[in-house]
């Protein structure tokens, strides 16, 4: 009787040190998660301080439709998409909540139109066991329908080119991906144990520039029902990042570089996030230059960001 007691502990403690870290979606069940993030930007023009705070809150819905032996095929909607900025001062909202006005003489109302019929398209994606989006099957469509709308914008010049770059920027299947894989992209697609680590690289975007995120991964610890996991990772402009177009300067962003430190609690059984907390680091020089102007602005972006599961 010893021996047996002792066997079932043996085993008991096995099962709280390992299990299988892959996203396993229940079929046409609705998963819902939510992602808040504030950013602190602080840049140096001319010997000038400039802040900038931005607030952002996504919410989505998540339904797996379809399983294959590579991919699962979900169904994605974006339920809301709100930014905050605060630009010394001027405050600006974007809202999917509102409808927006795509005529609008306002850059901001002219956004909230394209993120509230982002919040009315939903998106079809292929996601690996990881989590990772490796296709959204219906990304085109997306993406024409929101810029047939553009043909209506009436802010005229630099601004309305810059503004059209922009939307196209948010709904390309790229920029569509990363949004994604904020919730979805972190695990091994693998049995894992305590100890074990794994690499992951994302993208992700500061201010409307593209970073991208090299993080390792690892099992801090493993119990009946969850797992906790923290991530390192270092954060760097891509290679041959393509500078911004805003009216007439051209902003370079190459040598932006920092770090960030995560810590998820994982569903084992959806592989899901019950609960994430990160923070993170980013500093360089933007290189701008216009006509007549060519200097280098000092940067310096901190946040910190929570995903959570809604229930």
């Amino acid at each position: 009787m010893l021996t047996s007691t002792f066997l079932l502990l043996a085993i008991s403690l096995l099962a709280q040190t390992s299990a299988n870290l892959k996203l396993n979606l229940e079929k046409n069940k609705v998963y819902h998660l939510n992602y808040s993030s504030e950013q602190s930007i602080s840049q140096t023009v001319n010997g000038n301080r400039q802040n900038v705070e931005i607030q952002i809150n996504y919410s989505i819905s998540l339904k797996m439709l379809d399983i294959t032996p590579d991919f699962l095929i979900t169904e994605v909607h974006f339920d809301s998409l709100i930014t905050n900025t605060n630009q010394m001062g001027k405050k600006t909202i974007i809202s999917s909540v509102i409808e927006g006005n795509i005529k609008s003489s306002e850059a901001a109302d002219v956004m909230s139109a394209v993120m509230n019929h982002l919040t009315k398209s939903p998106l079809f994606v292929k996601l690996d066991f990881t989590g990772k989006p490796t296709e959204i099957i219906n990304a085109k469509m997306v993406s024409d329908l929101v810029m047939k709308d553009t043909s209506d914008i009436t802010i005229k010049g630099a601004v309305a080119a810059t503004l059209k770059n922009q939307i196209a920027g948010v709904v390309s299947e790229n920029s569509l991906k990363s949004m994604v894989e904020v919730f979805t992209a972190y695990l091994p697609g693998k049995q894992a144990s305590k100890g074990d680590s794994w690499n992951v690289s994302q993208k992700t975007n500061a201010g409307g520039m593209p970073l991208v995120v090299d993080a390792t991964y690892h099992v801090d610890g493993i119990n009946s029902n969850t797992a906790n996991i923290t991530a390192e990772a270092n954060i760097k402009a891509p290679e041959n990042a393509v500078p911004i177009k805003s009216g007439s300067a051209t902003v370079s962003y190459d040598n932006l570089q920092g770090t960030s430190r995560t810590s998820y609690v994982i569903d084992i059984n959806t592989g899901l996030i019950v609960d994430l907390k990160t923070k993170t680091h980013v500093a360089g020089n933007l290189g701008v230059s216009a006509p007549g102007v060519n200097m280098q602005i000092p940067m310096e972006i901190d946040g910190e960001s929570t995903v959570k599961a809604i229930k």
